[in-house]
């Protein structure tokens, strides 16, 4: 980042466009990830980054990520304040191609992928969360850490619970087949 856009800051339509491009996807993957729901991830981080414009010359440019996470994330909070949070995969191939694997690995793998989404499911929403941006979005633990607003070793044992988590789950439906 040059000199020009520190001190122009976020008000400065090329910075707030590199900044945009550089975070808005991450921003819906944790909302997505977080609570479930693809299109209100995507019009809350919407929301969020022009509530960021709106305000550019309040927020330092440092700490745009910070600002933009927690606009988001309070949003979000405000809208599903009484639900329980489910989280939905979809699948985005068509089924409808040719493979070498055998129809029973075909149908093993179905079966598993739906355990597994289940499994993912009943994690608390933290653990999902940071599960889900370390192993999905390939986020480091302290890039975890920024976005949610917690220690690295919160993110640590938030991912070490999932794993442990899932271990059991996937081990205990692995005994009945």
């Amino acid at each position: 980042m040059n000199k020009i856009q520190k001190i122009a800051g976020m008000c400065e339509e090329l910075a707030f466009s590199n900044f945009f491009r550089l975070n808005a996807q991450t921003l819906r993957n944790y909302l997505f990830y977080k609570f479930g729901n693809k299109e209100q991830a995507n019009d809350i981080s919407q929301e969020a980054f022009v509530k960021l414009w709106e305000n550019c010359a309040a927020v330092p440019l440092e700490k745009a990520k910070g600002f933009v996470y927690k606009v988001a994330n309070n949003a979000t909070l405000n809208q599903i304040a009484h639900q329980k949070v489910v989280l939905q995969y979809s699948k985005s191939k068509n089924n409808t191609f040719y493979t070498i694997e055998s129809p029973e690995f075909i149908l093993e793998e179905a079966e598993f992928k739906t355990k597994l989404s289940g499994v993912i499911g009943k994690l608390t929403e933290a653990q999902r969360t940071a599960f889900l941006l370390h192993r999905i979005d390939g986020k480091k633990y302290r890039e975890i850490a920024e976005i949610m607003d917690i220690s690295v070793k919160a993110v640590e044992k938030r991912i070490h619970a999932a794993l442990v988590a899932l271990r059991k789950e996937i081990d205990t439906v692995n005994t009945f087949f």
